[in-house]
């Protein structure tokens, strides 16, 4: 690795954003296809039932994910800070506290999640002939979470130090497998929903154990070496408190969520296999755009360690451009092609029907969240996430509950209900555009070149 590919602060920001985040753009899209895989087999191969039941737990499942990617983003942004600053100390201490909180975090809310999970999912409706599958599906999922939390960890300290490319190809070979074992299972040994389950599982430690290997190995600041690990307080501190909040505001928002899950459960069995087949492209283009998160916070991050202000502001509008071509390219991609990306999770043509609902919505709408969650992950580069995570709860949480109490609730349509996602983000969207506005003045960044 050279020197310019360790630090961030080097070379023209528009070009190594992008070289930056295409590496990782495949490798959150290869975590979906662990997701997607389950789906698609399932339903190709298996039940609609199976489907629906799969499809169902997906709202419920990201609400205790969404907490492990939080922590990791924590992570990223402090490596990517004191990487920047040169404090190789600060950094080792936060890569051997790091791996022991994401672990236990791991533990529990892999129990938590268990024990909740047959309450969650009959309060959201969940159809009686879908249920005993999907709390099927959760258990065994859930306990994948410990090795999500490892790999978040570990993917986190590398892409704060420009490396990419390695947890590309870890997740690539865990991708494969899954694939692989998913046919496997459901279609020689007939497991159905257990099969997906078992494979999605058995990646996520594969993926997981390659990750730690290359961070024991490696000779840089963040080198792991077994006999440093113990939990440092002032580094607990500190990652909580970056990732806690994202961490807690990616929980809230599928919190909020799965209002909008009740919602769409209350429509017939059809509606419901179609949303959860088109809720793949949900995260699909999500996670394509959060590649550019990822970087955007890592840049202004690094940058702000190195005392380098004055390319604060031009990381953070070059990682809203490609964040938002992204969104548009995707979005409409997906509205135009969107009968052929159904056919890959079921050949009903009812339910691809009832799926293109949700495709058109949001298909349109993707780019506008981009203004919302590039915003975040600049304030999170600058150490600032308490502020936003409250502005994201009161303009996407909060909001989406009034919406399926009021407006929804007066209309009773399915477009009326996929229509709070683009109303909401434009609310949130301006809400931490502006706060971001407040920071940048405040901490006299306002003059850059």
């Amino acid at each position: 690795m050279t020197r310019e590919q360790e630090d961030l602060t080097l070379g023209s920001p528009f070009k190594r954003i992008l070289f930056f985040s295409i590496p990782l753009m495949f490798s959150n899209l290869l975590q979906v296809l662990f997701n997607m895989s389950d789906v698609a087999v399932v339903g190709r191969f298996g039940s609609k039932e199976a489907l629906g039941s799969v499809g169902s737990t997906t709202t419920y499942v990201v609400l205790f994910t969404g907490i492990l990617i939080g922590i990791g983003s924590g992570i990223n942004a402090l490596i990517a800070r004191f990487l920047g600053a040169k404090d190789n100390e600060r950094v080792a201490r936060i890569t051997h506290t790091g791996l022991w909180l994401s672990l236990i975090l791991g533990v529990i809310l892999l129990a938590l999640g268990m024990g909740l999970v047959r309450p969650m999912l009959i309060l959201l409706n969940t159809k009686p002939e879908l249920l005993e599958d999907a709390v099927i599906y959760v258990y065994i999922v859930f306990l994948g979470l410990p090795a999500l939390a490892i790999y978040n960890y570990g993917n986190g300290i590398l892409s704060a130090d420009g490396d990419t490319r390695r947890p590309l190809i870890y997740l690539a070979i865990a991708g494969v497998i899954n694939i692989l074992l998913n046919l496997l299972f459901v279609i020689v040994c007939h497991l159905s929903v257990v099969g997906v389950a078992l494979a999605s599982i058995i990646s996520q430690y594969i993926s997981a154990i390659l990750i730690l290997g290359t961070l024991i190995l490696t000779n840089r600041p963040y080198q792991l070496k077994l006999r440093n690990l113990k939990i440092h307080k002032k580094e607990v501190k500190e990652i909580l408190s970056l990732g806690l909040p994202a961490g807690i505001q990616n929980a809230i928002f599928s919190m909020a969520n799965l209002f909008i899950q009740s919602g769409v459960n209350s429509f017939d069995t059809i509606i419901v296999e179609g949303n959860a087949a088109a809720a793949n492209s949900d995260t699909f283009v999500y996670d394509a755009m959060a590649a550019f998160y990822m970087a955007t916070s890592s840049f202004i991050a690094q940058n702000f360690g190195a005392g380098k202000k004055k390319s604060i502001l031009k990381c953070y509008f070059i990682g809203l451009f490609y964040s938002g071509l992204i969104g548009c390219v995707l979005g409409f991609g997906l509205v135009f092609l969107g009968r052929n990306f159904l056919s890959l999770f079921t050949s009903d043509q009812e339910v691809v029907e009832a799926g293109m609902s949700r495709l058109i919505v949001m298909g349109c709408s993707y780019f506008v969240s981009s203004f919302m969650d590039c915003t975040i992950a600049a304030l999170r580069g600058l150490g600032k996430t308490f502020i936003p995570m409250l502005l994201l709860i009161l303009g996407s949480c909060v909001f989406r509950i009034i919406w399926v109490y009021t407006i929804f609730e007066h209309f009773k349509t399915i477009t009326a209900l996929y229509l709070l996602y683009p109303v909401s983000w434009i609310i949130t969207a301006i809400s931490v555009m502006i706060y971001f506005v407040f920071v940048y003045r405040r901490m006299n960044l306002e003059r850059i070149i």
